[in-house]
This record gives C-alpha cells, sequence and structure tokens, in this order.
C-alpha cells in the first residue's frame, strides 16, 4: 500500500524529469501519472512511474519513469481472453536502462538486484538501452529492468496492455495500486 501523499510526491518527481527534458504534460496527463510500487513499500527501490497516452484494444504508447536505481520487477504478459500477451517496444529517451530477458545470461549485469528479492530474477540477459536504443519483447517473456544512477526515461510501444493480468515472479506484488488516503 502507498499513501496518498507519497503518490502526490512521487508523481511531482516525475513530472519534474519529464519537464526537465522537454517532455510536456498536460494538467490531467499530470494529475493521473500512475504510481505503481507494486505493494512492496519500496518505491524508490522496486517501483515505476506511469504516463498512459492511450490504450484501446488494438495499441498502447506510455512513458516508463524510473527514478535512480529503480526497478520494475520481472514479469511477463501472458495470453488474456485467448489473444497473445502484450509484445512492447522500448526506446530509452533519456538516462540509461538495463533490460533482462530470458536467454544466455552475460557474464556480469550491471543492475543490482534488490536485496531480499534476489529468488525473484531469474533471467540476465543485459540489454543496456542509451538515449535513441530501443528493443523489442514478445509476448509472454520474463523481463526487468533497472535505470541507471541518473534514472530514466523510456516510451513504450505496444500492443494492447492488461496490466492487471501481468504475471510476476514474486508473488507478493500487487500490480495495481492500492492507495490509503492520508490527505
Amino acid at each position: 500500500m502507498i499513501k496518498r501523499s507519497e503518490v502526490r510526491e512521487a508523481q511531482a518527481r516525475a513530472a519534474e524529469m519529464l519537464d526537465r527534458i522537454g517532455f510536456r504534460l498536460t494538467p490531467e496527463e499530470r494529475e493521473n501519472i500512475e504510481i505503481a510500487e507494486f505493494g512492496l513499500g519500496e518505491l524508490d527501490r522496486t517501483g515505476l512511474e506511469l504516463v498512459v497516452y492511450v490504450n484501446t484494444d488494438r495499441y498502447c504508447a506510455k512513458e516508463l519513469v524510473l527514478f535512480p536505481g529503480q526497478t520494475c520487477p520481472e514479469h511477463r504478459h501472458p495470453s488474456v481472453f485467448g489473444e497473445a500477451g502484450k509484445m512492447e517496444t522500448f526506446r530509452c529517451r533519456w538516462g540509461k536502462v538495463w533490460l533482462y530477458i530470458d536467454g544466455d545470461p552475460s557474464p556480469e549485469i550491471q543492475a543490482q538486484v534488490p536485496q531480499g528479492s534476489e529468488e525473484y530474477y531469474t533471467v540476465f540477459r543485459e540489454i543496456e538501452l542509451n538515449p535513441g536504443d530501443q528493443y523489442t519483447i514478445p509476448p509472454d517473456t520474463l523481463h526487468w529492468f533497472q535505470a541507471a544512477e541518473t534514472g530514466a526515461i523510456v516510451s513504450e510501444f505496444s500492443s494492447t496492455s492488461r496490466d492487471e493480468f501481468d504475471v510476476f515472479s514474486d508473488r507478493r506484488i500487487k500490480r495495481m495500486p492500492q492507495i490509503v488516503e492520508d490527505e
């Protein structure tokens, strides 16, 4: 769970990162930045901030904002309602992000697996994305990613996003935010 005040603080921080590199958000987009803290109570370590521009039954476009060192945990996008899982293309816009997918593990990885969660990270083929680099992740492929020390902004272009059906390696994770009012 995350407090409403923490959500507002993270939204402001993500909006400021986007502003800094010239991404202009409408007031409505700013107010609706999704804060995915995954139910672990460690947003700065395991979390993700999302601006969803469009998500229809055909396609989706988002900005993913990662604070310095922040990790989106290992997961996959399975088939839903008889349709193939989400296929997504990540394009790094700012910063650096390390993406990990299934395949031959890299000899050494640059990311730091969140301490205490090592058992939930199983894929270690590293793909480094710098501004202008992109990579397409096939449907139902285990993956996770982490921002470098500067943070990162990644554009995601994908088939329909059904985040509520994502399958995480760590079964403690709750993909949809549970916000507690404190304001």
